[in-house]
């Protein structure tokens, strides 16, 4: 068995048509495929690899760890240099009541623990979020999750959950004393980028403050500079009780946090202690490179740089097929008429050596939300060849 079928066979597949392009190289915003061919990657591993592949500091600091220590015990009694140096330096880019920074895997159990965090704290067992948000696939963030075409399938999910619209400021009376939290994603990114609109997200934190309940900002996707700041809040002049992390966290390393004040946070601490555990969360060598990440977005011009690159693509993008062209930064969706098109605009690409994809909740949309080191040559061939293949579906 070749490569392909080994990977048909025994790697879990969660669609009947993979792309199952064989990778065996990343290098800056390329590609390499077995056949050495290379693809111009414009989702960035689904908003994670915001540096590139293989940023050569990540990699550096990567190293360095690896050489030093791998796994001791993250959440016990250990001081460890990676964690400390990350979470230090994150609190000092945060607002000051966000200064203490729980370190997870994933998105997903970035969610489950600001879940977790919310009920001990305010005694209270409703959530709710917006509909069309996606914050992740484990049964609790799954539970979160409206419309249900991903999740009905695994019902009987968490129960005290309501949803509201996003954007809909008549809807913010639903947040009621019995509310724990509001999960919120500061731009909705799987509904095909919606942003916040009328001081929306104003509104929201001060329905929050009336009745206590906690407001919890997933910025999973939109976070480390993606959206033109180093986090999309900064954008909206308000300021969440939790914030959630992960994707771009660690420069291509499985990291997530969700971060909260430190008099919020000792609520998992006590009544009982160890209120929320995790064997591999806050990995030294994922803190290495998250802090690596980190260090190059503060000292480097690569999120300074994202409107003037945003407007080039807007300026190239102009063709009869997109009905909306609607973005958030690097975060950028292309609107067709249906779901086909979509695909076929998607494959026609590939075939051409660039990768986009599409949104779940949004399925005439494509994805664009390409590595923010990409150039303004690469973002001119890329729109090459998005037109090339725009023209060759609707032709």
């Amino acid at each position: 068995m070749n490569l392909r079928q080994q990977f048909l066979a025994n790697v879990a597949q969660t669609s009947p048509f993979p792309l199952a392009l064989e990778i065996v190289k990343g290098s800056g915003v390329y590609l390499y495929d077995s056949q050495g061919k290379s693809y111009l990657d414009l989702i960035a591993g689904i908003s994670v690899s915001s540096l590139g592949h293989c940023h050569p500091k990540v990699i550096a600091a990567t190293k360095a760890q690896l050489d030093t220590y791998l796994h001791t015990m993250v959440y016990g009694e250990y001081v460890l240099a990676p964690q400390v140096k990350l979470a230090h330096l994150m609190a000092a880019n945060l607002p000051s009541s966000l200064n203490s920074v729980y370190f997870v895997n994933s998105g997903s159990e970035a969610t489950e623990g600001a879940m977790k965090l919310a009920k001990r704290a305010t005694g209270r067992y409703e959530i709710i979020a917006c509909y069309r948000a996606y914050h992740g696939s484990t049964q609790g963030s799954a539970s979160l999750m409206n419309p249900t075409t991903f999740t009905q399938a695994y019902y009987p999910l968490l129960p005290n959950i309501k949803h509201i619209d996003f954007n809909c400021e008549y809807c913010l009376h639903r947040i009621t004393e019995k509310t724990a939290a509001v999960i919120v994603e500061t731009v909705q990114a799987e509904w095909g980028v919606r942003t916040p609109m009328n001081n929306y997200l104003k509104k929201l934190r001060q329905r929050c403050n009336e009745v206590g309940a906690l407001l919890i900002l997933d910025e999973i996707q939109v976070g480390y500079g993606r959206t033109g700041s180093l986090w999309a809040f900064e954008q909206y002049d308000i300021v969440p009780d939790i914030l959630l992390l992960a994707k771009a966290m660690g420069g291509g390393m499985p990291i997530g946090a969700f971060v909260a004040s430190q008099s919020l946070m000792a609520a998992l601490s006590n009544h009982p202690i160890l209120g929320h555990i995790t064997t591999f969360g806050g990995h030294p060598v994922s803190c290495a490179a998250a802090y690596a990440t980190l260090q190059v977005l503060l000292e480097e011009n690569w999120i300074q740089d994202i409107p003037q690159k945003v407007t080039l693509f807007k300026q190239l993008l102009q063709h009869p097929a997109i009905k909306d062209f609607r973005t958030a930064g690097f975060l950028m969706a292309l609107e067709l008429d249906n779901f086909e098109q979509v695909q076929q605009v998607v494959q026609a690409c590939l075939k051409r050596g660039v990768i986009v994809d599409w949104f779940l909740f949004n399925d005439r949309s494509l994805r664009i939300a390409p590595p923010l080191i990409i150039s303004e040559a690469q973002i001119k061939n890329a729109c090459e060849v998005i037109l090339e293949s725009l023209d060759e579906v609707f032709n």
